[in-house]
């Protein structure tokens, strides 16, 4: 609770609060402790004022950053005593170092004497709060380190380190299982939400302005904490396993460690839990062992008692030096060998100086929880021995016969694709194959264009397929262009100014049009024609005289460009007549 001046009236309401709120937690529980401390932070350092640092004729008591006043205690009645015997202080300003305060009691867990039981802390406030970084106004550069200070019940640090961050309190909370409650005045309601929006499993309530509601905001806001149950067990003897599996509100089950645990559980619901205990061998000493299982924060608990069964009846018509045992290495008794001193196994096939312990089955998983031999081969003397599969071909392999060499990806309902080899579940892929079933072929013939370009220059070839990079082409080759002029137009101003000095280009002929090599020919029949080694276009423009030209388009085995072009353009013959009039 904050001891500022301005909480004088409050601290009247509080003083009955500790037998009030016992009767209250009470219905609750039979378990219950209260304790009670205080925070006056940010005072004038004037000594008159160090002295008694309220105003007037007000007498208060000197200022402190924190004080422990009570520890936990389930005597209600001294819990009035004490805190009828405080006394409020002054503050500086309106935000408060509560913060400090904050840390100490989540730390300071023998001092405050926190038991491993639900930790509620309430903090009863009027004012607001200072944080990291504004202890610097007063000169305390260092960062809170999160220790605990307490000395003769005080916190001796205020003047060296600055207030926790936000975060760092968030920890503290957590790492030590306190649930915090803010009971603040209307005016920083606001404040304060904002601030349990930050800090996991707090509540916020409303403090009249003299606290006098203060058991009811108590209670509430105590009612709409959310609950975890979590089970814990004590140490597990040696070979003794437990694993638990949660039936949670809302049918909810949980497995491995989220068996161990329900969240958001409200007073009157209902929980259980099934544990499975599993003895994989006797223990050195004794016939007994007692495990001790708990909720976390809870004083009840279950106490287990294992009394292990290390021989049966059947052992009397055990048959000594059984050959079953590996050559007599042991006793075969209750359908199982006793293996004798040195000799270990499920046939006492080994011996202890091949294993690195007890349990020879211990180096045959790859990791703890895993099967033995990953369920694909026999613990034999602390090493796998693989199955063997119908198909001779299909075998298990690797240290822990983790690996096969049949269960690779396919294609074309093929191991691999049929061109590569399963090693351990991965394809290794021949030459000019790749992808994880060797699906995607290096090859690019495929690839080629009637140019003997690779994707007709406009593309990739992946897996033997053309990507086209430019949007214009397409096609298995990337030669379609359905919006592109034609190759005849596309070449029409360049062959003009190369051949005749004709045309739009004429000006820029050197530098636009030196891409093709031109060949003249006198007339049309020496152009060349279809059934070459390569593709002809032939074309037939027209140029702004009406003069018909004509040329072949081809690309060479060599990737040239090469224009035939008739030397004449065919003109139409002019005619003229002559009218006369009388």
């Amino acid at each position: 609770m904050g001891l500022s001046s301005s909480m004088k009236d409050d601290l009247e309401n509080v003083k009955n609060l500790g037998t009030s709120l016992m009767v209250e937690m009470s219905k609750i529980t039979s378990d219950f402790r209260i304790g009670f401390g205080s925070f006056v932070p940010y005072i004038s350092t004037t000594p008159a004022k160090l002295l008694n640092p309220c105003t007037g004729d007000q007498n208060c008591t000197s200022p402190f950053s924190y004080k422990n006043v009570l520890k936990l205690t389930s005597d209600g009645q001294q819990f009035n005593t004490l805190v009828g015997q405080q006394q409020i202080s002054g503050n500086l300003d309106s935000p408060e170092g509560g913060f400090d305060a904050i840390m100490q009691v989540a730390v300071c867990g023998e001092h405050i004497g926190w038991r491993n039981v639900t930790r509620l802390l309430v903090f009863s406030t009027d004012a607001g709060f200072r944080s990291a970084a504004d202890g610097k106004l007063g000169g305390n550069v260092l960062p809170s380190d999160g220790k605990c200070y307490l000395e003769n019940n005080m916190y001796t640090m205020s003047h060296y380190y600055d207030n926790p961050s936000i975060a760092h309190l968030v920890q503290k909370l957590s790492d030590n299982n306190i649930q915090i409650i803010f009971a603040v005045t209307e005016e920083f309601q606001p404040v304060y939400k904002e601030l349990k929006n930050l800090i996991p499993n707090s509540a916020i309530g409303t403090l009249s302005a003299n606290s006098s509601n203060v058991i009811d905001l108590i209670m509430d806001a105590y009612y709409s904490l959310p609950k975890e149950v979590i089970l814990e067990n004590s140490k597990l003897p040696e070979g003794v396993t437990i694993t638990y599996q949660s039936h949670c509100k809302n049918g909810l089950i949980g497995e491995g460690d989220s068996g161990r645990k329900c969240s958001n559980i409200l007073i009157g619901d209902e929980v259980s839990f099934k544990i499975s205990i599993q003895a994989h061998k006797c223990p050195k000493q004794g016939q007994s062992e007692t495990i001790k299982i708990k909720p976390l924060g809870f004083t009840e608990e279950v106490e287990i008692v294992l009394n292990f069964i290390c021989e049966c009846s059947c052992q009397a018509d055990g048959e000594k030096m059984s050959p079953i045992c590996h050559n007599g290495n042991g006793t075969f008794e209750c359908g199982a060998c006793r293996c004798y001193e040195g000799r270990v196994g499920r046939q006492c096939e080994c011996s202890i100086y091949e294993v690195e312990s007890d349990d020879p089955d211990a180096n045959c998983r790859r990791d703890n929880g895993m099967d033995i031999c990953s369920n694909n081969g026999d613990c034999v003397c602390g090493a796998c021995e693989c199955k063997k599969r119908e198909n001779p071909e299909e075998r298990y392999s690797g240290m822990f016969c983790e690996c096969d060499n049949f269960n690779c990806d396919r294609s074309n309902n093929k191991l691999c694709g049929g061109h590569g080899r399963c090693e351990c579940r991965v394809c290794i892929c021949d030459k000019n194959y790749t992808g994880s079933a060797c699906d995607c072929s290096l090859d690019t013939t495929t690839c080629l264009a009637s140019n003997k370009q690779i994707c007709n220059g406009r593309g990739n070839c992946e897996c033997g397929i053309c990507k086209c990079t430019d949007p214009k082409f397409q096609g298995p080759t990337c030669e379609i262009c359905p919006t592109c002029p034609g190759v005849c137009p596309e070449h029409k101003e360049c062959v003009q100014c190369r051949a005749f000095g004709t045309g739009e280009k004429k000006d820029t002929c050197e530098q636009e049009c030196s891409y093709f090599n031109l060949i003249k020919v006198k007339d049309r029949d020496k152009l060349p024609q279809p059934g070459q080694t390569f593709p002809i276009t032939h074309c037939k423009e027209r140029d702004a005289n009406d003069c018909w030209f004509y040329y072949t388009y081809a690309v060479n085995n060599n990737s040239e460009k090469e224009i035939h072009v008739v030397e004449t353009p065919e003109c139409p013959v002019v005619s003229s007549s002559w009218w006369f009039w009388t």
